[in-house]
C-alpha cells in the first residue's frame, strides 16, 4: 500500500512540477574519484534492443529488499541513490510489468531512473571481468578421495568495521582472531590447509579436487555435488581477511603460462602439474568460509539470489549495491555487450568506479565465458529520480 501510495504521490509532483535539471550526486574520496555526467538514453548505444525485461527479476530481487528497509534508510555511500522511500514507485511500476514486455520496462526506467555515465579520475573507461557458480564433487563424510574439507565460518573469527573507530576509515574492515586481549591476524592459506584451525570451524562437505576447490573459492559462492545425488548450494559466509592474490598474474610473472592466460588456461595447466599445482595454490593467502544457501541461486552481496547474465558484482565504494547499470563492452568472443544489469554483488578484486565482474549463471557454458572475459568498456549508474536532495547531492 506504501508503495502505491508513493507512486501516486510521485505522479501528482511530476504532474504538477517541471524537473529540475540533474546535479552532480556526491562521490567518495577513496582511491580514484569517480565522476558522474548526466546522461539521455539516447546517449546508450543498444538500449531500445536490449532486452530491457529480463532484468526485471533481478530488479524485483533488490526491490523486496529495499522495501524492507526504513524509509528514511539511504542508499548507497552519502545517499547517492536516495533513501529506501525513493524506490517505493519504481519498484511498484516494476511489478506491473508483464514477463517479456521489454517496451513497458524500458518506459519506466526511463520514467522513473536518470542515466549517468561513470569516470574514474575523468577517464569514463574501465574493466569488467566475469565470474560464475562452480560446481565440484564432494561428500557428507570424509571418505575414499573426499578428503578436503570445506569450510564454514569458525567460531573464533572476528570482523571489525573500523568506521566505528574512525569515521574516515567508513567501508574497511579487518578480520582477525582474539587471543590474550590482542586481535592478531587470521592464518592464511597455507596454514589453514596444514590444519591450524582445526576444531573451530564445522566441515560442511568434503571435496577432492583442490584445484576445482580453490577455483570456486575464487569466484565465491558455488555448489558441491554430492555422491548420493544431491546437490548442496553454499554462500560465502567470510573469509580470513587476507589479500586476494591472483594465481594467474603468479603463474604470469614465473614465466608458467605464454600466450592464454584465462581462467579455463590456468585450471588446465594446473590440472597437468599437480605438484607444482599445490605451491602456486598456497600463494593466494586469501581462504573462504561458507554457509548452507537454500535460495534459488548463489547470493551475492547484497544479500539476494543472482540472475545470470544481469546480476555483476562492483565496488560499493562508488556504485551502491542494488542500483540498475548500464554496462557497454564486449563478450570474450569479441561480440559487442550492451546490458541493463544489477549492481548486487562485491569481490576482493573489484575495484574502482568504473569496474564491473559480470556473473555468468553456473556450468561449464558460464564458467566459458566468465573465465575468458577480460574487456574494456564503459559504465552508466541509474539513480531514481527522486533522490532525496539533502542526502544525495553535492551541497
Amino acid at each position: 500500500m506504501r508503495a502505491l501510495c508513493g507512486l501516486a504521490l510521485l505522479l501528482l509532483v511530476a504532474a504538477c512540477a517541471p524537473l529540475a535539471p540533474p546535479e552532480p550526486p556526491a562521490a567518495p574520496v577513496t582511491g580514484a574519484r569517480m565522476g558522474l555526467a548526466p546522461l539521455g538514453y539516447g546517449d546508450l548505444p543498444g538500449w531500445s534492443e536490449d532486452s530491457a525485461a529480463d532484468v526485471l527479476p533481478a530488479l524485483l530481487r533488490t526491490c523486496d529488499r529495499v522495501l524492507r528497509l526504513p524509509t528514511d534508510r539511504s542508499i548507497g555511500h552519502d545517499g547517492i541513490a536516495g533513501t529506501a522511500a525513493d524506490w517505493y514507485a519504481p519498484c511498484a511500476a516494476a511489478r506491473r510489468i508483464a514477463p517479456g514486455d521489454h517496451d513497458a520496462a524500458r518506459a519506466m526506467f526511463e520514467t522513473f531512473f536518470l542515466p549517468w555515465q561513470v569516470s574514474a579520475d575523468g577517464n569514463p573507461e574501465g574493466l569488467f571481468t566475469g565470474y560464475f557458480e562452480p560446481e565440484i564433487a564432494g561428500s557428507k563424510q570424509r571418505r575414499g578421495r573426499f578428503a578436503i574439507p570445506v569450510l564454514g565460518k569458525p567460531t573464533d573469527l572476528v570482523s571489525v568495521d573500523l568506521s566505528r573507530f574512525r569515521p574516515e576509515m567508513r567501508g574497511e574492515q579487518i578480520v582477525g582472531r582474539v587471543e590474550a586481549g590482542r586481535l592478531l591476524p587470521y592464518p592464511a592459506r597455507k596454514e589453514i590447509e596444514s590444519g591450524a584451525i582445526d576444531g573451530r570451524a564445522p566441515v560442511l562437505a568434503w571435496t577432492d579436487d583442490p584445484v576445482d576447490f580453490a577455483i570456486m573459492q575464487i569466484q565465491g559462492s558455488g555448489r558441491v555435488r554430492l555422491d548420493d545425488g544431491s546437490v548442496l548450494r553454499l554462500g560465502v559466509a567470510g573469509s580470513n581477511g587476507h589479500k586476494f592474490v591472483g594465481i594467474g598474474k603468479v603463474m604470469r610473472d614465473e614465466g608458467l603460462l605464454s600466450g592464454d592466460s584465462s581462467m579455463p588456461a590456468i585450471r588446465a595447466w594446473l590440472k597437468e602439474h599437480p605438484a607444482e599445482a599445490t605451491d602456486l595454490l598456497a600463494r593466494n593467502p586469501r581462504y573462504i568460509f561458507y554457509a548452507v544457501n537454500t535460495g534459488d541461486g548463489p547470493l551475492g552481496t547484497e544479500g539476494v539470489a543472482l540472475t545470470p547474465e544481469r546480476s555483476m558484482a562492483v565496488d560499493p565504494r562508488h556504485i551502491p549495491l542494488g542500483a540498475p547499470v548500464w554496462v557497454e563492452t564486449t563478450t570474450p568472443d569479441g561480440k559487442p555487450l550492451r546490458r541493463l544489469m544489477m549492481a548486487q554483488d562485491t569481490g576482493a578484486a573489484i575495484k574502482g568506479p568504473v569496474r564491473g565482474d559480470l556473473f555468468w549463471g553456473s556450468g561449464p557454458a558460464a564458467f566459458a565465458q566468465a573465465g575468458r572475459m577480460k574487456s574494456p568498456g564503459r559504465l552508466v549508474l541509474f539513480l531514481p529520480q527522486a533522490r532525496s536532495p539533502r542526502l544525495a547531492l553535492l551541497p
